[in-house]
């Protein structure tokens, strides 16, 4: 009899003679791209369609710009959101989610300061009946007012919940702290502003802003492209208007500064949010920014995790990153600490950004970035639903398929020198500004003690 036995991971990894070698990396495996066809229909809507099979489905993503200046204008766009597929004149609650159900589908719909997205997938065959139920909500809803009172309810609970956490508190000073009274730091309304909003704002709202003239409808899956945006036309021929959907404006430029201190009492974690000027993907420089920033913090192998997380043991998570704004980026770097070892990580993450500035990063970091960048990449585009929130992105920012196709090569192009060069530019600790949210009677001596700390 053959008795089997199971060698442990370390076994199978090692020989007589050691550790056995890993093989080396073989070349990256493109992921082809459809071509995108695309359309501006007669109510002005844009509409880029795109094959690709594999599964017989549809990804949808409808995005439309929602900017609004009115102090209460963040509060009925939410409650408008939330209440967007409770009913139409011809479907109430139920029957939108049956209908949708019948063909495998479903929608949702958020919004932010720049817009509002609906957004949602389906059976390819089902894709008429889709857009039947797409249609029907936006020239229809009704936004009933027992489906209103019902919904305004639950968002003052979610938001009331939401507002006390941690993050949103951090997140709310960072943008305060970046872009001032820019409607764009208006991202979650108070409770009390949401309990305010009537059904008749709701309905007038909708109205007013939710217009095809600027909005973009991006469809990605195993359709005819053609056929596809014909079917578009047609169920959404009766969305009209005069008005054009309105973009959020340009915020501020970020000025560089002190980090702001923030006081939570009671609180026994502090968040670390500090920011700087970023480029956008537009910029020739953006994809030696982008190596730059995962050699910092972007991935797990980053300098700054290895240093506060794996060396120090001082945070589960760092991550740094770039956001987009209305013609613009910005760059974040965050963390959540303990309150005894705030002062100590706020050290080590000025430490890190100004060693990536005066000790430049390696061939083998930028490597390995690279070959990073490129993978998730590849892998975040592989599914119908990742290349439909891709493109519909980059739409709004004005790009198409072909940077997208392109970008690999870009990343791959990137010399040690123009990491070097992007790294000085932009990751100097001179030109970030942010925010520390903690108890300021248990952090304030220690962060205070190391300069650059406006607060109480």
């Amino acid at each position: 009899m053959t008795v089997t036995t199971h060698r442990t991971a370390e076994e199978i990894g090692r020989t007589a003679a050691g550790p056995r070698s890993l093989p080396p990396l073989g070349p990256t495996r493109a992921v082809p791209l459809p071509d995108v066809e695309e359309r501006t229909l007669p109510n002005g809507l844009r509409v880029l369609a795109a094959h690709r099979p594999g599964v017989p489905m549809v990804e949808l993503r409808l995005r439309v710009p929602f900017a609004g200046d009115a102090p209460e204008h963040p509060a009925v766009a939410e409650l408008l959101a939330s209440s967007l597929l409770t009913g139409t004149a011809t479907r109430d609650r139920v029957g939108i989610d049956d209908e949708l159900a019948a063909v495998g589908a479903d929608l949702g719909v958020n919004v932010d300061p720049e817009r509002l997205q609906i957004g949602g997938s389906g059976l390819a065959d089902g894709l008429p009946d889709l857009l039947g139920v797409l249609a029907d909500v936006l020239t229809s809803a009704t936004h009933p007012d027992g489906e209103v009172t019902r919904e305004r309810e639950r968002l003052v609970e979610r938001i009331t919940v939401a507002r006390s956490q941690p993050r949103t508190i951090a997140r709310e000073a960072l943008q305060r702290r970046r872009f001032g009274d820019h409607p764009i730091t208006r991202e979650m309304p108070t409770g009390a502003e949401v309990a305010a909003v009537t059904p008749e704002q709701v309905r007038a709202l909708q109205a007013a802003a939710l217009v095809p003239r600027g909005s973009i409808l991006t469809l990605v899956g195993d359709i005819d492209t053609a056929a596809a945006i014909a079917e578009v036309d047609k169920a959404l021929a009766a969305w009209t208007s005069d008005a054009t959907a309105r973009e959020l404006s340009a915020p501020p430029p970020l000025a560089p500064g002190d980090l702001q201190l923030v006081h939570r009492p009671g609180s026994v974690q502090s968040q670390l949010r500090l920011s700087a000027s970023a480029l956008r993907r537009h910029d020739e420089r953006y994809a030696a920014l982008q190596l730059a920033n995962l050699v910092f913090g972007g991935y797990f192998s980053s300098r700054w995790m290895e240093n506060i997380r794996e060396d120090k043991g001082y945070t589960y998570g760092a991550h740094s990153g770039i956001e987009f704004i209305p013609d613009g980026a910005v760059l974040g770097v965050e963390t959540d600490v303990a309150s005894d070892v705030t002062a100590a990580a706020l050290l080590e993450t000025r430490y890190e950004l100004g060693r990536l500035t005066a000790v430049p990063p390696t061939a083998a970091e930028v490597d390995a970035a690279r070959a990073y960048a490129v993978g998730s990449l590849l892998i975040s585009l592989d599914s119908q639903g990742g290349l439909a929130s891709t493109l519909a992105a980059l739409a709004a920012d004005g790009l198409g398929i072909d940077w997208l196709r392109e970008h690999p090569n870009r990343l791959e192009a990137v010399t040690v020198e123009q990491v070097t060069e992007a790294a000085l530019e932009f990751f100097a600790p001179t030109t970030f500004t942010g925010v520390v949210v903690g108890d300021a009677d248990v952090i304030g001596a220690g962060v205070r003690a190391l300069g650059g700390i406006t607060g109480p």
